[in-house]
């Protein structure tokens, strides 16, 4: 029901931009993977910030995406219908499939400024994006990795969750986590470099759903009893807290005498409190608030055209459970 409602207000939203309370503005969009993942609720939450601070200067952002985060075509179809809308000066996306997107927007030629947030597009498409706002997702899996060498500094067997197939971001993390643990570029599968191991059957894809991530989680501890290592390369399985309490309390003796090992990606608040009751033994956090909050100030300099760096990071967090009091940039 909630992602129902949600999905509503987005199509009610876009309907919106026409009305007469925003006829005297131009719309800066964040287009987003799925309302349903609440890591892209805090974009939302740094967009309507922006507009708090920018009320009646001629420009508002407009944060919008497809219902469900594993809708694909769903998020192409939303970036086609707003290239129409004379009203929008920019558009900011986050690429659930970075092909597909690329080939919209090769297509598509748009005349407005195009930037990425949160996911680029892939290194060969770079070029129909004017910018790329957001996390340095391939540093983000070296760090994944370092911490896994601290705590596990013999190496051992390991599962890597990934997301969307297709996803460039999460690629580049799982990437910079290999590489990392192998000590060597370009490693497309861990097979014994420095003793670690990718199990059969891993890496798993979540399609950004929270309740495979969990199953996923479940299937793996039950047929995989003396894994050493589970990597969340995105949060997924956190963002369903019960669900994952539940996972990981039936492993909960394993954790505490660190025989398995988890690490996870993104630092929410449920994950926080995840973090402090030993549900995992690090989180690395991105700054999504601080991107949706910049977002619209980005656009509004490639609107001047002012020149920009081709990638503008946005930051990491690294907490464990010794830090999670005190870890979190603001």
């Amino acid at each position: 029901m909630v992602t129902l409602m949600r999905g509503l207000l987005a199509a009610a939203a876009i309907g919106l931009m026409s009305a007469p309370s925003l006829a005297a503005d131009k719309i800066l969009a964040i287009v987003v993977k799925g309302l349903d993942n609440p890591f892209f609720e805090q974009i939302h939450l740094g967009c309507e910030k922006w507009n708090a601070e920018n009320a009646g200067k001629g420009y508002s952002c407009f944060y919008t995406g497809p219902a469900s985060s594993a809708d694909e075509a769903g998020e192409i179809q939303i970036v086609d219908d707003l290239l129409n809308k004379p009203d929008i000066a920019a558009i900011a996306i986050s690429p659930s499939n970075a092909p597909l997107m690329a080939k919209l927007l090769r297509e598509r030629k748009p005349a407005i400024p195009v930037m990425t947030i949160d996911a680029d597009l892939g290194k060969d498409d770079a070029s129909l994006r004017k910018t790329y706002l957001g996390t340095d997702n391939y540093l983000m899996g070296v760090k994944f990795a370092e911490h896994l060498q601290k705590l596990k500094p013999k190496g051992g067997s390991i599962c890597l969750q990934l997301g969307n197939v297709a996803a460039d971001n999460i690629n580049a993390r799982a990437a910079g986590t290999r590489d990392t643990l192998a000590g060597a570029k370009g490693t497309e599968r861990l097979t014994g470099q420095n003793s670690w191991t990718e199990i059969n059957g891993c890496p798993v894809f979540t399609n950004d759903q929270a309740d495979l991530a969990n199953q996923q989680m479940a299937d793996t501890f039950t047929a995989n009893p003396d894994l050493d290592a589970f990597v969340l390369e995105g949060g997924w399985a956190q963002f369903a807290p019960q669900a994952y309490a539940q996972v990981t309390g039936q492993v909960k003796d394993k954790m505490a005498s660190m025989k398995l090992v988890i690490v996870a990606g993104d630092t929410l608040p449920p994950q926080m409190e995840a973090l402090k009751a030993g549900q995992s033994h690090v989180q690395v956090g991105q700054r999504p608030f601080e991107m949706g909050y910049r977002a619209p100030s980005v656009m509004l300099d490639l609107i001047a055209g002012k020149a920009l760096d081709p990638v503008i990071y946005t930051g990491l967090d690294e907490c464990t459970q010794e830090t999670a009091a005190t870890c979190i940039g603001k």
